[in-house]
């Protein structure tokens, strides 16, 4: 497990609390939820479409992928985090993670599948998908995401190649 960066790294101090802290896109007083938005829609439109999707969840592209296989996961409808999702998400929650993180691991020379939920974006419910190269030590636990940050983007026919197999694995699963 390395950091992407050379040495030396300087610590540095936290910057002064911001409190109240500003509204995130999707809660009141932000920005419209613009996720809210396409996801109604992209049925009934010329917009892309996501990879998979069903009545609950929506299975999304990323842009700027550095990694093929990278991907994130939507509820179709507006909630913010696990304490507000309703008991019928919740239950189907950890299946459909888990029929994405085996049509990740499909993808072959990925060693792990990384689940990562950060709450300080949209207020819209979303979690990330990082496969982790088979070999890739540098990059376990929490330096995937680092490393993601810093590598040379991926050729855009091996990340549509990925999503293609993980589209089509989740096909098979329904």
């Amino acid at each position: 497990m390395t950091l992407p960066y050379a040495e030396p790294l300087v610590v540095r101090e936290p910057q002064a609390r911001v409190i109240p802290e500003p509204p995130r896109v999707g809660e009141p007083g932000g920005a419209p939820c613009g996720l809210c938005d396409w996801l109604a829609d992209f049925e009934h439109s010329d917009h892309e479409k996501p990879i998979w999707y069903d009545d609950n969840w929506a299975l999304c592209r990323a842009t700027g992928v550095t990694i093929p296989g990278v991907v994130w996961l939507a509820s179709r409808a507006h909630h913010d985090s696990f304490a507000d999702l309703p008991d019928h998400l919740l239950h189907s929650y950890a299946p459909i993670v888990a029929r994405v993180e085996r049509a990740i691991l499909g993808l072959g020379d990925v060693a792990r599948v990384h689940v990562y939920r950060w709450g300080d974006g949209s207020a819209h419910f979303h979690i990330w998908f990082f496969p982790r190269p088979l070999g890739m030590l540098e990059a376990k636990r929490e330096m995937l995401a680092l490393w993601a940050n810093v590598l040379p983007e991926a050729p855009k026919e091996s990340v549509a190649n990925a999503e293609a197999k993980i589209a089509a694995a989740l096909a098979e699963t329904n």
